[in-house]
């Protein structure tokens, strides 16, 4: 049979973690040929040059170049960039991941040209169309035409939207993959020891929603309690570099017990969360991740696509008031048993997704 040619697409840092167990599991199949595009949208080259050495992916056949800029222009770079890449390859498939710009561009592109998509972690559904993520998830499902799910919420969201069974599979979490594989290594990482720290004795802390970071008030209410904090636990913040600007504008710096620390690699930020007493974040990933550690998490949104991390994790929804982010912060300094992992969140998420594209190209 013919070999299945694939395109992958990458383009900012929460992809990295995503692509890299899919892309080893390719390799180990004879039945699969892949091709690597970078977009480039993640515009720090020297993090993204070291999340691609930490986690093993090969060296981009393609780079695009988009760089940073709004989401209108990053998606109409993209689209222009990589139509070419993609007559010229002439794939059988293109493979994305996650929510970024990079992901819905990508999947225009290509069945604009008439190639099939395939979605790795689709159905995610936070209900609020304010946050640009979940008008890419949504459109990116509405065209793929195999969508890999990480939870049942996943399922239950893309039945309701009208999707047919047959381009769904539940498959679990390849970020639980990517943790799991990196576990032992991160474990090395000195991160702690050079901040001064001791495991269980400091908080981690990261914003980088607009919603979150650009509105002043809305700012200034998520940091309140957060100081408060402080005062009796170290917060370690690794500042993402479109909210440096932000948190100097409003006079973080000077606040004692919060540590204002640059962006870190994956390795060294796994191993800074695995110690942690808490971690309080905008991310949607740190929810999962930190479900799997067993580390109390906080999320400072009114909302998550995540639910499972509610559910069957360790994560608490606190809102973004002063109040309820107050509430959150004792509930989750009290200790509780974690409980255990979600299903199929097992490390092989990666394998089954294979499975599933082999299978695919198989039968047509």
């Amino acid at each position: 049979m013919t070999p299945l040619s694939i395109v992958h697409v990458v383009g900012a840092r929460p992809n990295f973690m995503k692509i890299a167990p899919i892309l080893a599991a390719c390799a180990e199949t004879p039945s699969i040929r892949s091709t690597l595009v970078h977009t480039g949208q993640h515009y720090d080259e020297n993090m993204a040059r070291l999340f691609f050495e930490e986690l093993s992916i090969p060296r981009p056949d393609v780079d695009l170049e988009v760089g940073s800029g709004s989401a209108a222009a990053q998606t109409a770079l993209v689209l222009q960039r990589l139509e070419p890449v993609l007559q010229s390859v002439r794939p059988d498939l293109v493979l994305v991941v996650g929510d970024v710009n990079s992901t819905v561009a990508a999947s225009l592109a290509a069945v604009k040209l008439g190639i099939p998509v395939a979605h790795v972690e689709a159905g995610l559904r936070s209900f609020d169309r304010t946050m640009p993520e979940e008008l890419n998830r949504i459109v990116t499902d509405a065209i793929a035409d195999l969508l890999f799910v990480t939870e049942p919420s996943g399922v239950e969201n893309l039945r309701r939207e009208g999707v047919a069974e047959s381009r769904i599979r539940l498959v679990g979490n390849v970020m639980i993959d990517t943790l799991l594989a990196h576990r032992e290594a991160a474990a090395r990482s000195t991160i702690v020891e050079g901040l001064g720290l001791g495991p269980g004795a400091y908080a981690v802390l990261t914003l980088h929603r607009p919603a979150n970071v650009d509105d002043e008030r809305a700012f200034a209410r998520i940091l309140e309690p957060i100081v408060e904090l402080a005062e009796r636990v170290p917060v370690v913040f690794p500042v993402h570099p479109r909210t440096r600007a932000a948190v100097v504008r409003y006079g973080l710096p000077g606040r004692a017990g919060v540590r204002l620390v640059d962006p870190l690699g994956y390795l060294e930020f796994l191993r800074l969360m695995a110690d942690a007493r808490l971690v309080l974040t905008d991310s949607g990933g740190i929810q999962e991740e930190t479900t799997i550690l067993g580390v109390p998490c906080v999320t400072l949104r009114d909302n998550t696509e995540r639910p499972i991390t509610l559910t069957h994790g360790t994560n608490r929804l606190a809102g973004t008031s002063s109040e309820g982010i107050r509430r959150a912060l004792e509930a989750a300094l009290e200790p509780v048993e974690a409980p255990g992992p979600p299903p199929l969140w097992d490390g092989r998420a990666s394998g089954r997704i294979v499975a599933e594209l082999a299978s695919w190209w198989s039968s047509r």
